[in-house]
């Protein structure tokens, strides 16, 4: 009786250290195959860039000279698309593109700042003023809205867009982007590009 009650004990004990073995294991597959955790680490929306080489758009300076796009190759470039008559929406992404690259301080001069304009009207020489220093092409809308992928709901005029020294779009930020995680992911692009 007395050895029946030790083996008893003796396999508790054993499967005890098996579960506390055992226990990590299923963890990491409960985990992995059960709540799924995301990967990601980045703030905007990677874009594969083979899918989005910058197309012809037709763009001009302010004065109507031709200018592609693919001019600022070799550059990162931080890209935000809307009409003349520049609203509140537009100044804040034009301020925040202008902080986005002073932020990345020595980094800043591998970034270059476009504005497509999507219309003919004048733009108002205040806002040229101020915002000296960011690229102001004109575009057509056409070519800009079937080149530039939107989230659901929003058009092309609510993002900020990252193109590679490489030409290609590759990355998208959200409608009203957090400015700071804007500048994390930058700075981990920069960070890991031996280009630009």
């Amino acid at each position: 009786m007395e050895q029946n009650k030790q083996q008893s004990t003796g396999r508790w004990k054993l499967f005890a250290v098996i579960a506390v073995c055992a226990a990590p294991v299923i963890a990491s597959y409960l985990t992995y195959y059960v709540i799924k955790p995301e990967g990601r680490t980045n703030y905007g929306a990677l874009i594969d860039p083979r899918a989005y080489p910058i197309p012809a758009l037709g763009t001009t300076l302010l004065d109507g000279k031709p200018v592609a796009l693919d001019a600022y190759k070799g550059k990162w470039v931080l890209l935000q698309v809307n009409d003349a008559d520049c609203r509140d929406a537009c100044k804040k992404k034009l301020v925040e593109m202008r902080q986005l690259r002073l932020m990345q301080g020595k980094e800043m001069d591998r970034i270059e700042r476009v504005w497509l304009i999507t219309d003919e009207k004048p733009l108002e020489t205040i806002v040229m003023r101020e915002y000296d220093g960011t690229h102001m092409l004109r575009a057509k809308p056409d070519a800009v809205r079937a080149w530039l992928p939107a989230e659901p709901g929003t058009t092309a005029a609510d993002h900020l867009y990252m193109i590679d020294p490489l030409g290609n779009l590759m990355m998208r930020f959200p409608k009203d982007a957090d400015p700071n995680k804007v500048k994390k992911d930058i700075a981990k692009l920069l960070k890991a590009s031996r280009i630009g």
